[in-house]
């Protein structure tokens, strides 16, 4: 998938609309926060494997030597994204289907994955029945990638591709509408994150998901988001520590349900207007949650990589 810089930006900007969580720049922002966190060691493996990805030469273009590294472990973090704009891969749905959605198999593998990146824990504020969230999924995949890291047999090319993985889908599974559906009478086959909830009026796209993925920003450059990370406060004292990926996925939708959903946000499609207490409140989540997930993934590759 060799692509120019300027193409692959067109190409994203055409689809931003069907962007996973968080959008490029927040995605970017986690990363650059990770890497000021990762050990030389961390640094110096991470940045040999990121030259196996095909798009490796794209990512660092404009940098100066001392920067490369660093640019192109922030960029990764978005290629699970690109991927789904790429024609060289394969569509393979929303749903997981079969032994072929839960392969890990390197680059060879043309799959999207769509269903890789996110979780939704189902629930109900109205009793609708809800239904179970499928597996494989952003967490069943953390797993198996960060065990592919720590792997002393795996290879070069799987432990890359599963690296670019994981930069991707820790920064997912922070965004509270990642971690569940919400059924109501309304919508009684979910929300799919939000991303049936509506901000405005027909034919417009704007949607409650979309709202919380570009609450960090828009922007595409990979040298802005790294300026923008080092305007983010610390995460919270110790919650690196935590390395339960499953408690990771909890704690989005606890949030998701305690503060996406809230006011004025109802339970039925919308449309609904954000209010500006609305906004400033979901901005706090967003810096807290990207701050505690790039310490997380650095906690995570600077414990497992080998």
């Amino acid at each position: 998938m060799k692509t120019s810089a300027t193409l692959a930006l067109v190409l994203y900007l055409a689809f931003a609309s069907e962007a996973s969580a968080w959008n490029l720049r927040g995605h970017m922002m986690i990363a650059a926060i990770a890497w000021d966190q990762l050990t030389p060691r961390s640094k110096a493996r991470v940045s040999q494997l990121l030259r196996l990805n095909p798009d490796h030469g794209d990512w660092i273009v404009g940098f100066a030597s001392k920067d490369k590294s660093k640019a192109a472990f922030t960029r990764a973090a978005g290629w699970a994204d690109d991927i789904k704009r790429d024609p060289n891969h394969t569509n393979d749905g929303e749903q997981p289907s079969g032994p072929d959605s839960s392969r890990n198999l390197g680059y060879s593998d043309k799959l999207m994955h769509r269903y890789w990146h996110y979780k939704d824990i189902p629930f109900s504020p109205d009793n609708t029945p809800t239904k179970d969230e499928p597996a494989p999924n952003a967490e069943t995949q953390i797993i198996v990638f960060r065990d592919t890291l720590a792997s002393q047999s795996a290879t070069n090319d799987l432990k890359s591709y599963d690296l670019v993985w994981l930069l991707h889908l820790v920064g997912d599974v922070h965004q509270p509408l990642h971690a569940t559906s919400r059924y109501t009478q309304d919508l009684p086959d979910g929300d799919r994150g939000g991303n049936s909830v509506k901000l405005c009026e027909s034919p417009c796209r704007n949607e409650l998901h979309a709202f919380w993925d570009n609450l960090l920003g828009t922007g595409t450059s990979t040298r802005a988001a790294i300026n923008a990370a080092r305007n983010v406060d610390d995460a919270p004292h110790g919650s690196a520590s935590n390395q339960d990926v499953h408690s990771w996925v909890e704690e989005s939708f606890e949030i998701a349900k305690a503060s996406a959903y809230k006011s004025p946000i109802g339970p039925s499609q919308g449309p609904f207007t954000i209010t500006d207490s609305y906004k400033r409140a979901a901005k706090k989540i967003a810096n807290e949650r990207v701050a505690i997930a790039g310490a997380r993934l650095a906690k995570l590759i600077n414990e497992n990589l080998k």
